[in-house]
């Protein structure tokens, strides 16, 4: 496929290296993954996503595929995340404990943005326009997104689950 010079960017380096650095820093923060287990997993990471995503990029239409892209830990550890974790040694249950229970990770074309808990609030990594970005793909926390006034309000959801 060749690109249309003008036309939308079709890499992902960049929707990728924010979803790699937001997980990665959350293994940093429990302090029981060295900084060199750190650089292992964040390039497995990096590859199996952009493996994952190959076939699933459309930047002219960022939402289709967008459930295909998405990372999650609920119930189940995400197949990608733990692949890239057996890299340092991490097992599913070490994830279970350094990640948290429930976490939506959405990677999409010009957007990044991920929520905790089932009805917490969606907080943006990484947004761009198709000519050019309006931020870095540095982290930005909740906190920060509220001091800027882009969170989007929780939605509060009922599920009911039979057995």
């Amino acid at each position: 496929q060749s690109q249309r010079r003008g036309g939308p960017r079709a890499d992902m380096v960049p929707e990728i290296a924010a979803a790699v650095g937001f997980v990665s820093s959350l293994l940093r923060t429990r302090g029981c993954v060295s900084e060199q287990q750190l650089q292992v997993f964040s390039g497995a990471l990096r590859e199996a996503l952009a493996e994952h995503y190959k076939h699933h990029w459309f930047p002219e239409k960022p939402f289709k595929g967008s459930g295909y892209r998405c990372i999650r830990i609920n119930h189940k550890m995400d197949p990608i995340i733990s692949k890239a974790a057996s890299q340092i040694g991490l097992s599913v249950p070490q994830l279970y404990q350094l990640l948290p229970s429930e976490l939506t990770l959405w990677v999409d074309p010009y957007e990044v943005s991920y929520r905790i808990g089932e009805d917490g609030s969606i907080c943006v990594l990484y947004e761009a326009t198709a000519t050019k970005p309006v931020s870095s793909y540095g982290m930005l926390t909740c906190k920060n997104q509220m001091m800027l006034g882009r969170t989007s309000p929780s939605k509060n959801y009922i599920m009911t689950v039979s057995s």
